[in-house]
């Protein structure tokens, strides 16, 4: 197993850990009622996916 022969400086340790970003939601218009959803997932507010109705809106 690998092990390190020094200590890593906190700055390096630091530098490493500043690239751990969490990525944005991507978000897309419904087509049918034009409110903001994730991309391929049944619009939360009209309850549709692909133009058709899939699930029940939920209030």
């Amino acid at each position: 197993m690998a092990v390190p022969k020094r200590k890593m400086s906190r700055s390096n340790t630091r530098a490493r850990r500043s690239q751990w970003k969490a990525a944005a939601v991507a978000l897309v218009s419904c087509p049918q009622c034009r409110s903001p959803k994730r991309p391929h997932v049944a619009c939360p507010s009209c309850g549709t996916y692909n133009r058709r109705q899939v699930v029940e809106p939920s209030a």
